[in-house]
């Protein structure tokens, strides 16, 4: 069985880890200890939390915070953990933190999962994304504790504020009030609005561009392609999407609930306003957000940041018979290609799992099936509100789902085999196209 696993490819491992970690927290979560007093709990909906969890996605089927204990609610936190960091990526960090060295299979691991360009300095740039992770997410757990502290308790408000910033910061959207409502109780509050608004976007960016802007010193013109397309994509989703939910929602929404809105597409989940409410235009503008996504190397999902940047960048050197560049550098054919393919095995899985959707739930109208799908791939968790009334079928395609979008679609691509490149060149046909 270790010789099996040894000779295993590491997006096999990857995906092997994802499940056990999925399958070990469905079963915590159906513990007595992990329930409140009263609550029973199925085997579909404790595994859905868990795949939801892992895949730092955010939709439940239950609410978490009157469905789960203390106990229960700490495993959901560690499963948002590891989802967010990557099962290789805290697999690594345990054999470090015992004192352990990494051999060449671990390192190809972490390569693999963080979307490294090279193996070299992975010990040095894991320890990098640890620190990291815990001083975001203690500033984010303090300041968060100081808003829960004016309605809660001081036990309360530090509970809160400690799974609120994990939740925040991997982008999972998950919340223990208990309410049902995620943060539209919070819609006016301008303090907790931008402490995860902050959370969510640090986390999206990914762990090497905020490298980059540490070591830098905000100095632009020193950064790498990838940070400069990272940061003008974001900044420009932000607006963007901030502008059209204010012109498509109008007086429904204040300017804060719009930026929120646009943050949170980012594949973070948490709402402030209702979007079974918004109009079928705004629902749009969120499904195009949600399918975008955050940028490579983050706790977040979509088919990236970079990955639209360059099909679109490619699209219009192609219509003017030129060559891709960004930043006065070319786009390789190479690039461009995976780019395709994401993008393409994205757009599939949102069709035909939505289409098995409409099938299984007729009675659930076309618009909210689709948004549904779109939040499940790219790893969001915003919902129009019919996740807890999906069938035990409906459950498992969402689940599925969920466990591509957080893989990436070319990591699920690449789960049914490896060939060797072939040496046969045949020659160019000639195709019309267009």
């Amino acid at each position: 069985m270790i010789k099996f696993i040894k000779k295993q490819p590491p997006v096999r491992l990857i995906a092997g880890g994802f499940m056990l970690a999925i399958l070990l927290g469905s079963l915590l979560l159906m513990l007595p200890i992990s329930l409140n007093d009263g609550v029973k709990l199925r085997y579909i909906d404790s595994l859905y939390t868990s795949v939801s969890a892992v895949c730092v996605t955010g939709l439940t089927t239950v609410d978490v915070g009157s469905t789960f204990s203390i106990f229960g609610r700490s495993v959901i936190a560690v499963l948002i953990q590891i989802g967010g960091l990557g099962v290789a990526t805290v697999g690594a960090g345990l054999i470090m933190l015992m004192g352990k060295k990494m051999d060449l299979k671990s390192r190809n691991l972490v390569h693999e999962a963080m979307n490294l360009s090279s193996g070299n300095g992975v010990i040095r740039f894991l320890k990098q994304v640890f620190i990291t992770t815990v001083v975001i997410e203690l500033a984010g757990a303090l300041l968060s504790f100081a808003v829960f502290l004016q309605q809660y308790d001081w036990k309360t408000a530090l509970g809160y504020g400690i799974f609120h910033s994990i939740s925040s910061f991997n982008n999972a959207g998950f919340d223990i009030f208990g309410l049902g409502t995620s943060l539209e109780p919070f819609r006016d509050n301008v303090m907790l609005n931008l402490i995860t608004s902050g959370l969510i976007i640090l986390g999206g960016i990914g762990f090497l561009v905020i490298k980059e802007v540490c070591v830098k010193n905000f100095k632009v013109k020193k950064y790498s392609v990838h940070a400069k397309v990272v940061l003008l994509m974001t900044g420009a989703l932000l607006l963007g999407g901030t502008l059209f939910i204010k012109l498509t929602e109008g007086e429904n929404i204040s300017w804060l609930g719009a930026f929120f809105s646009s943050v949170t597409a980012r594949t973070a989940g948490f709402s402030t306003y209702s979007f079974g409410a918004f109009t079928n235009a705004g629902l749009a503008v969120m499904m195009l957000l949600m399918f975008i996504g955050a940028s490579s190397g983050s706790t977040g999902g979509g088919i990236k940041t970079t990955t639209f940047f360059v099909i679109i960048k490619s699209i219009v050197a192609a219509s003017r018979r030129g060559e891709a560049t960004v930043f006065k550098y070319s786009v390789s054919k190479e690039i461009y290609k995976r780019a395709s393919v994401i993008a393409f095995i994205g757009i599939s899985v949102i069709a035909s799992s939505t289409f098995l959707l409409a099938l299984l739930e007729p009675h659930i109208a076309f618009q909210d099936i689709m948004f549904e799908m779109v939040s499940a791939f790219a790893t969001v968790g915003v919902s129009t509100g019919i996740t807890a009334d999906l069938s035990l079928p409906s459950k498992i395609v969402s689940i599925a789902v969920m466990y591509i979008g957080r893989l990436g679609p070319l990591t699920v691509a690449s789960l049914w085999g490896f060939s060797k490149t072939s040496l046969v060149r045949y020659p160019e046909g000639n195709l019309a196209i267009g």
